[in-house]
């Protein structure tokens, strides 16, 4: 079987969805209907890829699509379908992996743990799995010696009305930790700026960082009362360069440096190196805690010299600060930031580079808080799994895949249909078009016939109605490849969550499993 399928009307009806008010990332489900209704819904026995990356927002929809045990809403009776995914989400998962995870050991936090030392995390739920999993190594579970405070997001729509988040909680945390001497390290995420930033309102954007300013004063003038030593960092930018050449927002990431800085007690005179990575953090946070790094640790301690005698160290992580020297669009600046201006007025601090092939990414990639997460833990530069997707696809070996092509056979032996699902976009840390293109590719090669795709869309980083866009490009994909056909789109707020908002999956469920969505008469 091997039909052209005319293309144009679900990028068509994504621009229809944009007349109505919607945008990428909230956008409704769109489903292409056809003379017998929904053309690509789940039917039992189907093969499921899921080409997405990172995971942690991709764990609720599997679970809803493969766990046999799953509760959360209903399915149908007979619901069964076939899971492959990209990479290892979650070990207990119910599906076949295609590139397995890397091990990342030897991080910051294990040596901490490995010594008997205590640690404790805190963050809101909305940074969770930044200050767990990623700086873990990509560890769920939680090592010896380590506690976690996760302070409640505020669940709301829109988080530009409350764009301090739950900064004030996050902090009133902090300064209860460093009350109890028995915590060696306290690690602490302040995320207003990385989310907030990643909206269309300037004004939000400037009153979160105005918010994490004022919540890192109290913070860091507690930890002066308390006599701990302070490490004051970023994991990548954003809101320093909020704004395109032609002045529309850009509300993704960004390729700044992000600065680095230390104070407290035996700290008042030391001098920081230069031209420093992520990488360089882990090892020197342990040389504060008066801990050797590891030979795996190939970065380098920033402190220029003797670093002072073993300390309760805490680490305040600003999501999202980076450092830009140009004034239009850096709303950094734009905002009133008295306690971090005189951080780098008045103690030693550097810049860090947290983008691109310093953190393991392509060069020129912008930074992001999974990968800044990781290399502040990993102490040495760890290949992203895109880049080892790029490097198979370059090389070929992606398409003999045995995983992939297990799907592929298995579909091809019993007739069933093959969905490729995932997000559409060049940018987002969650996923790259190139590499449905390249499943694509696989699925023309091994002859795949039911094939359907399912686009996820999430303008972070990306221009306006850049949706549509991807969505077009899709289409005239499938159209010269001369199968397949675009079956549904849905905005990644409902596909994507990580904080057990079922209701949100469940549309994406019903969406896949019933065909339910704003129909989208085929092209004739």
């Amino acid at each position: 079987m091997n039909h052209q399928h005319p293309t144009g009307a679900m990028s068509r009806a994504v621009r229809r969805a944009y007349d109505r008010g919607q945008d990428d990332e909230g956008l409704e489900p769109l489903v292409l209907i056809g003379d017998a209704g929904p053309v690509g819904a789940f039917q039992p026995g189907d093969e499921v890829i899921f080409y997405n990356l990172r995971g942690e927002r991709e764990i609720e929809l599997c679970r809803a699509l493969a766990d046999p045990d799953f509760g959360h809403f209903p399915r149908p009776a007979d619901w069964r379908v076939n899971l492959t995914t990209m990479i290892q989400y979650h070990p207990d998962l119910h599906a076949a992996v295609a590139f397995g995870p890397q091990e990342v050991n030897d991080t910051l936090c294990q040596v901490i743990s490995a010594a008997g030392r205590q640690q404790l995390k805190i963050s809101e739920t909305e940074k969770a799995p930044h200050v767990t999993f990623f700086l873990n190594g990509k560890r769920h579970e939680a090592l010896p010696g380590e506690q976690r405070r996760l302070i409640p997001s505020p669940k709301v729509a829109d988080f530009a009305r409350v764009p301090g988040l739950s900064a004030s909680q996050v902090a009133d945390a902090v300064v209860e930790a460093l009350g109890d001497p028995g915590l060696d390290f306290i690690f602490v995420n302040l995320c207003n700026i990385d989310v907030i930033g990643h909206l269309e309102d300037e004004g939000a954007v400037i009153a979160a960082v105005e918010a994490v300013d004022a919540q890192a004063g109290r913070v860091l003038a507690a930890a002066g009362q308390a006599g701990v030593m302070a490490v004051v960092s970023a994991d990548h930018g954003s809101a320093e360069s909020w704004r395109y050449e032609d002045g529309r927002p850009n509300t993704g990431h960004t390729t700044s440096d992000v600065p680095f800085a230390v104070l407290g007690p035996g700290l008042e005179s030391v001098e920081l190196r230069s031209g420093g990575a992520l990488a360089d953090v882990a090892p020197t946070v342990l040389s504060l805690l008066g801990l050797e790094p590891p030979p795996s640790h190939t970065g380098r301690n920033l402190i220029i010299g003797a670093t002072p005698e073993r300390r309760r160290v805490l680490y305040l992580l600003i999501d999202g600060w980076g450092l830009s020297d140009g004034q239009e669009g850096n709303l950094i600046r734009a905002a009133a930031t008295p306690h971090l201006d005189a951080l780098l007025a008045n103690h030693a601090w550097t810049r860090l580079a947290a983008a691109g092939e310093a953190v393991g990414m392509p060069p020129g990639s912008v930074g992001n808080s999974e990968v800044g997460h990781l290399h502040t833990g990993a102490g040495r530069i760890i290949p992203a799994d895109r880049v080892r997707i790029d490097q198979a696809v370059a090389d070929g070996t992606f398409y003999d895949n045995p995983a992939l092509n297990a799907a592929l056979e298995r579909a091809k032996a019993g007739g069933r249909r093959l969905h490729l699902i995932g997000i559409v976009s060049f940018y987002s840390s969650h996923g790259s078009v190139d590499h449905l293109y390249a499943l694509l590719e696989l699925c023309r090669r091994r002859e795949a016939e039911r094939l359907f795709v399912h686009s996820m869309l999430g303008r972070r980083g990306e221009r306006h109605a850049s949706g549509a866009a991807y969505i077009g490009q899709v289409e005239a994909r499938l159209g010269g490849l001369g199968r397949g056909r675009l079956a549904s789109v849905i905005g990644r707020y409902w596909s994507l969550d990580r904080e057990g908002n079922w209701d949100r999956v469940a549309k994406a469920f019903r969406l896949y499993a019933h065909g339910e969505g704003a129909p989208v008469p085929e092209d004739r």
